[in-house]
C-alpha cells in the first residue's frame, strides 16, 4: 500500500507542478518563440513595447530550453516541498532521473517545429486531422501535446518513487 500511496502523491504533485510550469511560469516569449525555425520563423510582438522581432531556429531552441528548465525547476520545487510536507523521502537519484526524463520529453514535444515529434506521431497514429483541429472550441495539437506530457509525467512519477520511503510519524 505504501508504494502506491507514494506514487499517487508524487503523481498529483507532478501534475500540479506541470500545469503551473506550463501556464503560470512560462513567459510569453518562450510560449510564442519555442517552435521557431529558420524554415518557419516566428515574429514576436512584445506586449509591453509593441516592438516586433523575428526569430529562427537558434532562438526557438533557446526559448524551448528556457521554458523546459523553468518547467522542470517548478516540478522540483513543488514535488520536493509537497513530499516533505507529506513525509515522503524520495531517493535523490530517482528524483533526478525523473526530472531529467521530464525535461527531455517536454523539450522533444514543445519544440513544435512544423513536422515536429507530436505532429509526426499524431499523423502516424491516424490523428493528423485531430492534431490540426483548431475550431469548435477545440485545439487538437494542445490536447495531444498535453496527453504526451501526462503520459511521461506518469512514468517520471514511477521513477521518482523508486527507493522512496515514508518518514516515521
Amino acid at each position: 500500500m505504501h508504494r502506491s500511496a507514494v506514487f499517487a502523491a508524487v503523481l498529483g504533485l507532478t501534475r500540479a507542478a506541470s500545469a503551473i510550469g506550463d501556464f503560470w511560469v512560462q513567459n510569453d516569449w518562450c510560449a510564442r518563440v519555442k517552435g521557431a525555425s529558420d524554415d518557419a520563423p516566428v515574429t514576436y510582438e512584445n506586449p509591453a513595447t509593441g516592438e516586433k522581432t523575428t526569430h529562427g531556429t537558434t532562438d526557438g531552441r533557446k526559448a524551448c530550453l528556457h521554458h523546459c528548465l523553468t518547467y522542470t525547476a517548478t516540478q522540483a520545487v513543488v514535488v520536493g516541498a509537497g513530499a516533505r510536507v507529506l513525509g515522503i523521502r524520495l531517493h535523490p537519484g530517482a528524483a533526478a532521473a525523473a526530472l531529467a526524463l521530464s525535461l527531455g520529453t517536454h523539450y522533444a514535444a514543445d519544440r513544435r517545429v512544423p513536422g515536429g515529434l507530436v505532429e509526426t506521431l499524431a499523423k502516424k497514429a491516424g490523428k493528423g486531422s485531430f492534431f490540426g483541429l483548431a475550431d469548435h472550441g477545440m485545439n487538437g495539437a494542445f490536447h495531444l501535446d498535453s496527453t504526451w506530457h501526462h503520459g511521461w509525467e506518469t512514468v517520471a512519477a514511477l521513477i521518482a518513487t523508486t527507493g522512496s520511503r515514508l518518514e516515521q510519524q
